[in-house]
């Protein structure tokens, strides 16, 4: 893995090839101890005890294994259960955004950052555009890829990326896939893209971190695009 100040480097791990960015959303376009995906975690809980008759142990168990199962809760209740997606997403994102605080920090890195921004999410466009636009920092965004877009087949499968790139038009090879789950890196690596992993305490972020396809590592994203724009400068 490279160096997070590792900007330029000569064998192509670096980033001044790069004409798109992809972020991923909840607890990497945020930072992750603001607890927003913990709102939602609770509300999956909370949809499959309602739907299933389950107390919250049982729910939070059911939720977990589909999770691991089938890629996100979602997909494994549309596979066992045969929910309608929408009611879920709508649902489960029916949450308080203001503890993410406005970032202009943010906002003015991206706006420095030469390339077209766009946001890869398992989540809904609803969701993330209510999270970019409490950070300040929706105008940066050329578009927004979710679930829905991907037919609800969700992050690593390597369906999404191609669809991604075709409806982006984006170059892999002059693209850089940002992401705090090390697994989904997998496919936008395979594609040819620059990846860059934000580090997580979370075990199921930090599954297979250590892989060849994570080329970058970083602790925050404001951070890391601020010292790069002006490195850059």
């Amino acid at each position: 893995m490279n160096s997070v100040t590792d900007f330029s480097a000569p064998d192509g791990g670096g980033f001044d090839h790069v004409e798109t960015w992809v972020f991923d959303l909840d607890n990497t376009i945020y930072a992750a101890r603001h607890s927003v995906f913990d709102q939602i975690d609770v509300r999956m809980g909370s949809f499959i005890a309602g739907l299933l008759d389950l107390d919250p142990v049982a729910a939070r168990k059911v939720q977990k294994d589909y999770f691991r199962n089938h890629g996100t809760t979602l997909r494994g209740l549309m596979v066992n259960d045969q929910i309608n997606p929408e009611d879920f997403l709508n649902y489960v994102h029916d949450i308080d955004v203001s503890p993410i605080p406005p970032n202009p920090a943010l906002g003015a890195a991206l706006g420095r950052l030469a390339g077209r921004k766009v946001i890869f999410t398992n989540g809904s466009t609803k969701h993330a555009e209510n999270v970019l636009t409490r950070l300040g920092v929706a105008d940066h965004f050329h578009g927004i890829f979710d679930i829905a877009a991907a037919g609800y087949v969700p992050k690593p499968e390597p369906g999404p990326y191609h669809q991604l790139v075709e409806r982006f038009a984006i170059d892999p090879r002059a693209a850089a896939m940002v992401e705090d789950m090390a697994r989904n890196l997998e496919p936008a690596a395979a594609l040819g893209m620059t990846t860059v992993w934000v580090r997580t305490e979370n075990d199921w972020g930090r599954e297979h971190s250590d892989a060849e396809y994570v080329h970058h590592v970083i602790d925050d994203v404001a951070d890391w695009l601020g010292a790069m724009v002006g490195a850059a400068a």
